[in-house]
């Protein structure tokens, strides 16, 4: 029998770009879905969700722009509601460690009535290469309002890993799996270690967040995105979040991914040449 699709909400996201390619790989079939797809999945207009969710039995769900937002959890209240209505059995929800919002939102889901995995993770490594912290890099120069707090940036592929096992291994049903990577660093680490293994100096400059705020709304950063890196940077990047937790170990086996072997990877793939190929003049 012909087993249905599992739904991957945010296709083009970093997470969801990667569940869906491993999930292919391992041979099921899967519904990615986006604003841009057939059937669309806009978690800003609710009329779209059940057509997005019908015929599925699993989902993979990450929640745009961020569980932190306050309008997070009675969209996910809502979303559940629909799901359940429409058939669906498991959900793997991503969430954000350290976030009153997300806490709110995993409560809603382990009260669902349906079988779940939430996927806890924080500051990811590939905000270094694919994200807005890329251009900094690229520039020669990462400003943030960030400084000594440590953090255990982790590797998005371990993230994908880790929800694909939820999502596939009836075992892992029902848990909670808290991830980051093995060690801790600040940004200023982060930056000098991307700068010796590109072989080319990279800056980092701390500056106030409001200063930093100042320079998104010049830019034109969206309000909503504005308020969210404040956030970000003031209310969750206090320190709570600086333990290693074993979320990876716990649901793959193997230890998670080290911020050197990001780095390698992410120079394999070319993102941060033009930097690396900078002459000093």
């Amino acid at each position: 029998m012909k087993q249905p699709p599992i739904l991957v909400i945010g296709k083009n996201g970093k997470t969801g770009t990667r569940v869906n390619q491993r999930l292919q790989a391992l041979g099921y079939a899967t519904r990615p879905v986006s604003r841009s797809t057939t059937p669309s999945f806009d978690w800003e207009n609710s009329a779209t969700w059940r057509s997005a969710i019908e015929g599925t039995r699993a989902a993979y769900v990450s929640y745009q722009p961020d569980l932190a937002v306050p309008n997070a959890e009675p969209a996910v209240k809502e979303f559940v509601r629909v799901a359940a209505d429409a058939g669906l059995e498991h959900i793997v929800l991503l969430s954000g460690r350290g976030e009153e919002g997300a806490r709110r939102a995993e409560e809603v889901l382990k009260n669902s009535g349906l079988s779940w995995n939430i996927v806890r993770a924080s500051w990811f490594a590939q905000n270094f290469s694919e994200s807005f912290m890329l251009e900094g890099i690229l520039a020669g120069e990462l400003v943030l309002p960030a400084g000594d707090i440590v953090e255990p940036f982790i590797d998005v592929d371990d993230i994908a890993d880790v929800a694909v096992a939820a999502l596939t291994e009836p075992g892992h049903r029902n848990k909670l799996f808290e991830v980051t990577g093995p060690r801790a660093l600040t940004f200023a680490q982060c930056i000098n270690e991307i700068s010796e293994a590109i072989g080319h100096p990279v800056k980092y400059t701390r500056i106030p967040v409001d200063a930093y705020i100042n320079v998104l709304n010049e830019q034109g950063v969206p309000k909503d995105l504005q308020w969210l890196l404040r956030e970000l940077f003031t209310v969750v990047f206090d320190g709570r979040n600086c333990n290693v937790m074993s979320g990876v170990e716990e649901a793959l086996g193997r230890p998670a991914t080290d911020f050197k072997t990001y780095i390698q990877k992410t120079i394999e793939s070319g993102v941060w040449n033009p930097v690396m190929q900078k002459e000093i003049v």
